[in-house]
């Protein structure tokens, strides 16, 4: 996983930008620059920092630029957290075993 990758989510605006991608598909930088009230060059320089990290793909149509998410990032993104994911089950499953053990005990002394 790249931090760069983290770095250009952290920002608000490009995060909002992303989740609009998400929900709504592709979308122009017009659009985007409406749907989350900021100018074009705002939007525009948000949406370059996302396409240079890879986490975007600009696609020219006429004189518009169509964006939209590319799942690869995500996919590394979900598959580094899955190794995290991995560690909490295994010690909520001791932590479980542990209360239940220590329940026990406490049935044993009644």
């Amino acid at each position: 996983m790249n931090s760069t990758t983290f770095t250009a989510l952290a920002e608000p605006n490009r995060l909002h930008i992303i989740e609009l991608l998400r929900d709504g598909g592709p979308l122009t930088i017009g659009e985007i620059a409406v749907r989350l009230e900021m100018n074009q060059p705002q939007t525009s320089k948000h949406v370059r920092v996302l396409s240079e990290v890879g986490i975007v793909e600009v696609e020219p149509a006429a004189n518009r630029r169509i964006i939209k998410l590319r799942s690869e990032p995500f996919q590394q993104l979900d598959s580094w957290l899955e190794s995290f994911r991995s560690m909490w089950e295994d010690r909520l499953d001791r932590l479980d075993d542990y209360l239940r053990e220590i329940q026990a005990q406490g049935k044993d002394s009644d």
